[in-house]
């Protein structure tokens, strides 16, 4: 469909036509449909020999399909506003396309929380230290690597009640802070945590707010983070299953007690981690 009528259609209508080409592309493999901002959107390439190449505002997105369709698997940012978004879509040798899709309105719960005011007023020290903690990891949600992965369907790493949800607009001691970016499981101490989905560990390490974290990478940009871990037993280079065990459950970090936070990452972007949970 050229470009021209795409846009004169209805957003509504696009987004129609994005879900029901994504299920014939494979529906169990997935992620749930939600184009919101913290969601993903499953945007339609149509058929082609070989898979296109897509890219977000020049950042790789993840394609996955078959020669009778492709469908571009698009992290939206949670500071993402809500209107008609593009794909820049790349077939071979031919000229670059341009593939719209529409990103619609979502609203977030808000959480207030008393923690030690030492991890809400920084000192420099900390703050220094979290500047750098912070670009360290924008070069790990960067990472764009091969291969595919084999689903786009995820187990819990942990079993666990959802203590904190994905995109909660979080009040420390009375502040305004960014939103939540990942989803916390509820579970004690020493609890094994498992790999979500099959991946390489790229990094783990202890951070101010994160506390101890392993960094997965499942590959095409789709990352995992599990914080606050109590102890952490894999190293980097390690290729884990779904369902093999990286840690134990802590406090560690910025928490007001144990649990899991984890985090998936999608074309640089956080997003909800639920869409990728196995239902069913």
């Amino acid at each position: 469909m050229i470009l021209a009528l795409r846009r004169a259609m209805p957003e509504a209508l696009l987004l129609a036509v994005a879900l029901c080409t994504a299920g014939a592309a494979g529906a169990q493999a997935l992620p749930l449909a939600r184009p919101t901002p913290g969601g993903v959107a499953l945007v339609p390439l149509g058929a082609a020999p070989e898979a296109p190449q897509a890219s977000l505002a020049g950042v790789p997105v993840l394609v996955i399909g078959s020669p009778a369709g492709w469908t571009a698997v698009v992290g939206v940012a949670l500071g993402a506003q809500p209107g008609i978004a593009q794909l820049q879509v790349q077939h071979g040798a031919a000229p670059a396309a341009v593939q719209a899709f529409s990103i619609q309105p979502f609203r977030y719960a808000e959480q207030r929380l008393k923690v030690a005011p030492r991890h809400v007023d920084l000192s420099p020290e900390n703050l220094a230290r979290h500047q750098r903690e912070r670009a360290h990891q924008a070069t790990l949600i960067a990472r764009f690597s091969t291969p595919l992965p084999a689903t786009l369907r995820m187990q819990p790493p942990v079993a666990g009640p959802r203590s904190g949800s994905f995109g909660l607009r979080r009040v420390f001691n009375g502040q305004p802070r960014s939103p939540h970016s990942g989803m916390d499981i509820a579970a004690g101490t020493g609890v094994p945590v498992t790999a979500p989905l099959a991946g390489r560990v790229v990094d783990i390490g202890d951070y101010f707010f994160n506390g101890n974290t392993v960094w997965l990478d499942h590959g095409a940009g789709l990352l995992s983070m599990l914080c606050h871990l109590s102890a952490i037993g894999v190293q980097p280079g390690d290729e884990l299953k779904a369902g093999d065990v990286l840690g134990a459950v802590g406090a560690t970090g910025r928490v007001t007690g144990p649990h899991l936070h984890w985090s998936v990452s999608l074309n640089r972007v956080m997003v909800d981690p639920a869409l990728f949970l196995a239902t069913d």
